[in-house]
């Protein structure tokens, strides 16, 4: 394969949930290799302020928002970047939410939002841009797991559901898909500080135990997942299907830390 065997040039990457937290990490780290990436998100001002990021690499992009609840905006996205871009490559599913609150308390539809963002958003795109992925014979889906697809996490029910699913998707595509050049795979990254969850991680009791069960003993920054994501969509990364790669700092590997 040679010394450019995780070169992404020539290549077009959707990051659907791209411009904030990890999935602007992992945009602008796709990008950094080469490839040429549309990073799509609700907001309007953060696709615009991330194409311009991208455009600054000297990729080419689309500024084009998206909503994963809605599958007529993931069709118009998909016949936008066709047209633009004449292709698509590499497809990774960002965008999610959470909500804490007591299982048994939750509502039916507190759940179903939940669901329908992080599962069936993630559904809706893998059936769009998978097809033409199958048409092409080549692609590359790269999902978003959790450590909540492998362990469960106090009163976030929904969400651990939502990303157990994730990881059995992930894995029946990967089954489906492998014969027609399309590898699907997912990363499960640990505990990372954004701006939507740094309060959360920094300042509470349930922050301080997440530390002090990661080996590494800290956080992980999100350029810490762009190695992953690129290897993924890589030629490197050509006999990998099926698989969830963790980037916890040994998290789910741990048992007792001291």
């Amino acid at each position: 394969m040679g010394q450019n065997i995780l070169n992404l040039r020539g290549r077009v990457a959707i990051v659907v949930g791209g411009t904030s937290g990890i999935g602007h990490a992992i945009a602008l780290g796709l990008a950094g290799a080469g490839a040429d990436v549309v990073a799509t998100s609700r907001r309007n001002h953060e696709v615009e302020g991330t194409a311009a990021e991208i455009t600054a690499l000297g990729c080419r992009t689309l500024a084009f928002p998206a909503d994963v609840l809605k599958r007529e905006s993931l069709q118009v996205l998909h016949d936008e970047v066709l047209r633009a871009l004449e292709r698509i490559d590499i497809l990774v599913n960002c965008a999610g939410i959470t909500q804490r609150v007591p299982t048994l308390d939750s509502t039916e539809d507190e759940w179903n939002r939940i669901i329908e963002t992080n599962l069936t958003g993630t559904f809706r795109a893998c059936q769009i841009f998978g097809k033409t992925m199958l048409a092409q014979q080549y692609g590359r889906i790269i999902n978003i797991a959790s450590l909540g697809t492998f362990v469960a996490f106090h009163e976030v029910a929904a969400y651990c559901a939502s990303k157990a699913a994730v990881g059995s998707l992930t894995k029946s595509l990967a089954v489906e898909l492998a014969p027609h050049g399309v590898c699907v795979n997912a990363i499960a990254p640990g505990v990372f500080p954004t701006a939507l969850n740094g309060d959360l991680l920094n300042q509470t009791k349930r922050g301080k135990e997440l530390q002090l069960r990661i080996p590494m003993k800290r956080f992980g920054k999100t350029d810490e997942l762009v190695g992953a994501a690129v290897f993924l969509a890589s030629e490197a990364a050509s006999y990998v299907n099926g698989q969830i790669l963790a980037v916890d700092g040994g998290y789910l590997a741990s048992g007792v830390n001291q």
